[in-house]
């Protein structure tokens, strides 16, 4: 039995496409109207023929029981207005957006079956053709409700990243913001900074350490830009415990504390190789 009659994603690139392909694959929906703005996105969505059908004109998710906003945060934001004109109240809505507190406090206001979501899955390769029908599989997809959210919204939502692969956990809209400050958007905030130190000159002579660091470092900006913007307070937190961080490095170093260097070092090693041991 289908989870849903008609699903509408708006967003074409990494995510929206590979949430088509799991909902095909896994019979999830009764049809998949995929929303862009962009002409290339829609040719290359009408090549991989996943889409019943394909447009840059938003009214053609009229009449769809789940309408997922796949689109960086800011085009998120600036898309529900027009979005919640034409869909019908019955629809649940979710996203799939870095940051939470700001999309769930407007969207919740518009849609009366908003749920937040996030999945943590994805890459530093984007757009439609880097799309996989097994993206989600295993992976954490974090549900953020409010006291607002509709019962039945939530969970459908839920079951639906289930049918995708993933595993569901809820936390609060904050809550997702401050975690993934350090657990996501930290880590691309450094690898930026990092790939923007090193002197031009000096890549030809780069080795796997650099390239492992800074990989993210090649996702989308306006992605990430939004990303940063809507979780200001909490990225900028985290930057300053970075910096607080990388300063005491920085002393032992200068002060050629050999001991207090390897101490820091060590306790880093520790963290890092405990991170492997734990599973989603």
């Amino acid at each position: 039995m289908k989870l849903f009659s008609k699903v509408a994603i708006v967003g074409l690139g990494l995510i929206g496409g590979s949430i088509a392909l799991a909902c095909k694959k896994n019979k999830i929906a009764g049809s998949i109207i995929g929303i862009s703005r962009r002409k290339s996105t829609l040719a290359n969505a009408k090549k991989i023929g996943i889409f019943d059908c394909v447009s840059g004109d938003i009214r053609r998710v009229k009449g769809c029981d789940l309408l997922i906003f796949a689109t960086p945060v800011g085009t998120t934001l600036r898309l529900a207005a027009r979005v919640r004109r034409v869909i019908a109240d019955e629809c649940i809505v979710t996203d799939v957006g870095s940051t939470k507190e700001v999309v769930v406090a407007k969207l919740e206001n518009l849609f009366p079956g908003f749920v937040g979501s996030h999945p943590l899955a994805g890459s530093e390769k984007s757009g439609i053709g880097n799309a996989s029908s097994g993206l989600f599989k295993g992976s954490c997809w974090i549900v953020t409700p409010t006291a607002r959210t509709n019962r039945l919204a939530l969970d459908k939502i839920m079951l639906f990243s289930r049918r995708l692969g993933a595993h569901a956990r809820c936390i609060s809209p904050a809550l997702h913001d401050i975690i993934l400050s350090f657990t996501s958007h930290l880590p691309h905030a450094a690898a930026f900074s990092l790939i923007t130190t090193v002197p031009v000159r000096y890549l030809p002579w780069s080795a796997g350490g650099l390239r492992d660091t800074t990989r993210v470092a090649a996702s989308e900006a306006q992605l990430w830009a939004d990303i940063f913007l809507t979780n200001r307070n909490n990225v900028l937190g985290a930057i300053s415990l970075l910096q607080q961080n990388v300063a005491k490095i920085k002393s032992a170093i200068a002060k050629n504390d050999r001991g207090v260097l390897i101490k820091i070092l060590k306790h880093a090693k520790d963290k890092r190789v405990a991170l492997d041991s734990r599973k989603t």
